[in-house]
């Protein structure tokens, strides 16, 4: 198997079950286990593979309230914004968006009184001009 298919196939495994073992992996795509932990290594290496993580169940997540925040920034502010986003513990992920919108922040608290005083945050740094807030209300899928 040429070595960006072989790095396609490892990733799409991973990505199912991060927690595979080298062994199934290397019976799953018939190549030695050697060549399986080498790839892996020159993937994390590349910055491809960034970290190993765990996706909570619905049973975990249910519990939680998610809202995605469509935000304006000020002109000369996104970089700044962007580091008080990072420090904030409820802010799973930032996008930059095209659009009507700069930034799409995507939040997550306990309650929705949680998530209220984290939009209330979000709101009060310096660089947000405007916000749109909508909650997720369920999650039709995910990968």
């Amino acid at each position: 198997m040429p070595g960006k298919d072989l790095d396609d196939a490892l990733l799409q495994h991973l990505q199912q079950n991060a927690r595979v073992t080298i062994a199934q992996l290397s019976r799953r795509l018939a190549v030695s286990r050697s060549t399986v932990t080498d790839r892996i290594e020159r993937l994390e290496q590349r910055g491809i593979i960034r970290g190993y993580t765990v996706v909570l169940g619905e049973e975990a997540t249910r519990r939680r309230v998610r809202a995605h925040i469509m935000v304006n920034v000020s002109t000369g502010q996104s970089s700044s914004l962007i580091r008080e986003l990072r420090r904030m513990s409820s802010i799973l992920r930032a996008y930059a968006v095209s659009g009507i919108y700069d930034l799409i922040v995507v939040a997550e608290a306990d309650s929705t009184e949680d998530l209220d005083e984290v939009l209330d945050r979000v709101r009060e740094l310096d660089g947000v001009e405007s916000t749109l807030t909508s909650v997720v209300l369920s999650t039709k899928f995910e990968r």
